[in-house]
């Protein structure tokens, strides 16, 4: 098992990784009856997309010896209605240096390619882009 749940009332439940013990809160948002005081479910989605892009460009850079430390993602998410889903999510990546061409282009294959963008519906907009100092 890889985590346990718990709703702990007024829209808000608290995720425990359970190998880790960290954890995570969530809210409904404040557009859906919610306090919007933590990340919300969809928050998560959008925001775990730019994680795993970091991570795996991470394990990328460590193989190419480029140093990513500082690297950023900045996340914005739109929802749909009928049925209430994420439509589009948009992650504005910037590293904090400028690498060669051929490592630019590993190192962005290598986030649009990661699992979380390979599991999110093709129906989901995705826009990406990357900025170099």
């Amino acid at each position: 098992m890889t985590s346990k749940v718990i709703y702990t009332g007024s829209l808000r439940t608290e995720a425990e990784h359970l190998k880790s013990g960290a954890k995570i809160i969530t809210d409904a948002p404040t557009d859906n009856h919610g306090k919007g005081e933590a990340f919300s479910p969809t928050d998560t989605v959008a925001t775990a997309l730019a994680s795993c892009m970091l991570t795996v460009m991470g394990i990328k850079a460590e193989d190419l010896k480029l140093n990513l430390k500082g690297t950023t993602a900045e996340v914005a998410k739109t929802m749909a209605a009928n049925p209430r889903r994420i439509s589009k999510v948009e992650i504005a990546i910037t590293f904090p240096e400028t690498y060669s061409e051929k490592s630019r282009k590993i190192l962005e294959h290598t986030a649009k390619t990661c699992p979380v963008l390979e599991s999110l519906h093709p129906d989901m907009e995705k826009i990406i882009s990357f900025n170099y100092l």
